[in-house]
């Protein structure tokens, strides 16, 4: 039966171009002739299993992305890809849970590829406040959360700064993984109308001007400005794993932290009972 979809060479091909590197750039650093590349990407030549891991790594290709290589190619795919609560990945999902907590009193949370929440620590509940129950549903986009506006956007003081570092992650994301869902999603974000929050002035900066962008959250307890650090696993070889990535903030001054701390002693004292 004749396959009437992408080739190897078609999927080469637009990896890299979407990495803008020409035949050459990609050939001195993959360490094979251009002409064995032309090759390889006009079908003239058919590539090894290992050719074509050999050239996924060079294009930073995710892992999802190289398993439909290998089957383009006429090979079984070498990445596993389990969901998160399969007795294999126990650890991992024990490794995830323990950072979260870890990381109280401060916010933290696990996302997936597409920004959907998998898990979130005592701390972060409490900031989301009232907001449209139709967001809360899983599964829960954080990206939409954050920036629709029956979400937290009204209550995000400097809407438009932040705004525009989420929507600058997004780009990137959808530059290396060229994920059709994330495309998508970056479309419905840009068309949300600006709430009346976000014509409130950012509070000034202070040593972190000019080093990151933070968030400047309005709680009931005053504003929060925080600054936020993403860890991913090392080395994985899971679909699974290798697109969990944990999204944990910071505060970014001392009125900030003081505030976080009391919120978890007052959750605490609310958890104690009488």
């Amino acid at each position: 039966m004749m396959n009437s979809g992408p080739t190897i060479g078609d999927h080469l091909r637009d990896w890299r171009q979407r990495r803008r590197l020409s035949q050459m750039d990609l050939a001195l650093e993959a360490d094979i002739s251009t002409r064995h590349l032309s090759f390889l990407e006009t079908g003239r030549s058919q590539p090894s299993r290992e050719m074509v891991l050999h050239l996924a790594e060079q294009l930073e290709i995710p892992l999802r992305e190289r398993n439909i290589l290998l089957i383009a190619a006429g090979y079984a795919p070498v990445y596993s890809h389990k969901p998160l609560d399969d007795p294999s990945l126990q650890a991992a999902r024990q490794a995830v849970d323990l950072v979260l907590k870890g990381h109280e009193p401060y916010p933290a949370l696990a996302v997936d590829r597409h920004w959907s929440l998998i898990a979130a620590n005592g701390a972060l509940m409490p900031l989301i406040g009232a907001v449209d129950p139709a967001l809360l549903k899983p599964p829960v986009n954080v990206l939409r959360l954050s920036l629709h506006p029956a979400g937290l956007a009204p209550r995000i003081v400097n809407l438009s700064e932040w705004r525009d570092h989420l929507l600058s992650r997004l780009h990137h994301q959808v530059d290396v993984t060229a994920d059709a869902t994330l495309m998508k999603l970056m479309d419905e974000l840009r068309a949300y109308p600006m709430p009346g929050g976000a014509s409130r002035a950012p509070q000034p900066r202070q040593d972190y001007a000019g080093v990151l962008v933070p968030l400047q959250l309005m709680t009931e307890e005053g504003m929060l400005t925080l600054f936020s650090t993403t860890t991913v696993f090392g080395t994985p070889v899971d679909v699974t794993l290798s697109e969990i990535a944990i999204e944990a903030f910071f505060p970014a001054d001392p009125a900030t932290a003081t505030i976080l701390q009391k919120m978890s002693q007052s959750r605490k004292g609310a958890s104690a009972g009488p």
